[in-house]
């Protein structure tokens, strides 16, 4: 095992005690392995689902949420020699096996591999970067943990793997440059799905009830707002002499906004639920899928098949237009991760991406 500096035995963490419950502890550092890599996280990013799961009790206590996440190797496991103590990297936390049927075809999220989480902070491997470190396992460390130049912030590097799932969802896509894409929803990340759908000649129409994030969305070549407080049906068809938009992407967990991108694109258009992580009963119209031809579609998670472009478009993007730290609103320290997680679950007209620098 390789390390040049001493490693603490204890940290801390936001540690996740129940539903509604996150709470600032001292705990073990975690213990690698053979083929393992510690790292010290210096950024991550608070993710819809981490709040989705805290907030619902969805998964057993304790645990250590968060996985948009950055930092710098500070301990190797026997066996590793790509990576070094003192390497900047970000990981992913799920990698599939390559083999099974469902990485056959290419739908990797539903692999039983990719379904297990290989970063932990301690506890049931959860991600772990609401914490100073985090042990990435062996399957990780082969596939998904991705070294990041000096010249690049840790902050623009947490922002791969969120970028990796929003491309993802615009592969799926198959955007033309003579079709319109109707965004609904301009968090963070819908704002990281309009730019990326901006990036392939379409046109994008971004709606959302605050100006603050149009004007953001501004920055990223986005420059078609509407009023999510008006008709946004009404507006995606006089956009489109009437048609409706020929792609409307969900970028919000309501229900009730599915069925407001059913009835915005036109006959033979496509509605693709990226937010909609939450199973039970949501009614739409059947008929819109059958005599309307109309596609609903739904993207989950991120691909290994697109891992190496997403990393050369973050990384090369930040000093060529796609500098995503303009996302970011606040920043938290660690010890202040629960005021940072309550933010994040009542978002603000000037609240966008939300991060937690456990070593900034």
């Amino acid at each position: 095992m390789n390390d040049l500096t001493a490693i603490p035995s204890t940290m801390r963490a936001a540690v996740y005690r129940g539903k509604n419950d996150v709470r600032i502890e001292t705990i073990p550092v975690p213990v690698i392995g053979p083929g393992e890599v510690l790292v010290k996280i210096h950024t991550c990013g608070i993710c819809g689902t981490d709040l989705k799961k805290i907030h619902t009790g969805s998964h057993d206590a304790p645990r250590v949420f968060g996985h948009e996440m950055s930092g710098t190797v500070a301990q190797v496991g026997a066996g590793v020699t790509n990576f070094r103590v003192g390497d900047r990297v970000m990981a992913y936390h799920h990698i599939p096996c390559g083999d099974c049927y469902y990485c056959r075809k290419h739908t990797f999220a539903q692999c039983e591999v990719y379904k297990k989480v290989g970063c932990t902070a301690g506890f049931a491997p959860s991600g772990g970067g609401f914490a100073e470190y985090i042990r990435v396992m062996d399957w990780i460390v082969r596939r998904g943990l991705i070294k990041i130049p000096d010249h690049i912030p840790f902050e623009q590097a947490a922002f791969i793997e969120p970028v990796n799932t929003c491309y993802k969802a615009i592969q799926l896509l198959g955007l033309q440059t003579d079709e319109t894409v109707l965004v609904i929803g301009q968090g963070s990340i819908g704002i990281l799905l309009a730019a990326l759908a901006h990036r392939t000649g379409a046109t994008v129409l971004t709606s959302d009830l605050y100006p603050e994030r149009h004007a953001i969305a501004a920055g990223f070549g986005l420059h078609h707002p509407l009023d999510a407080r008006g008709d946004v049906v009404a507006a995606a068809k006089n956009a489109t002499e009437g048609r409706g938009a020929d792609v409307a992407l969900v970028a919000v967990g309501g229900n009730a906004l599915i069925q407001v991108a059913m009835n915005s694109i036109r006959p033979g258009g496509r509605v693709m639920l990226f937010a909609s992580t939450q199973h039970g009963e949501t009614p739409f119209d059947p008929a819109a899928v059958c005599m309307d031809e109309k596609t609903l579609m739904g993207s989950y998670s991120a691909s290994v098949a697109i891992q190496d472009d997403v990393t050369r478009m973050v990384l090369d993007g930040y000093r060529n237009g796609f500098d995503l730290t303009r996302l970011i609103s606040h920043r938290f320290s660690l010890e202040d991760a629960v005021a940072a997680i309550e933010l994040a679950s009542n978002p603000q007209p000037d609240s966008l991406k939300i991060i937690i620098q456990p070593g900034s």
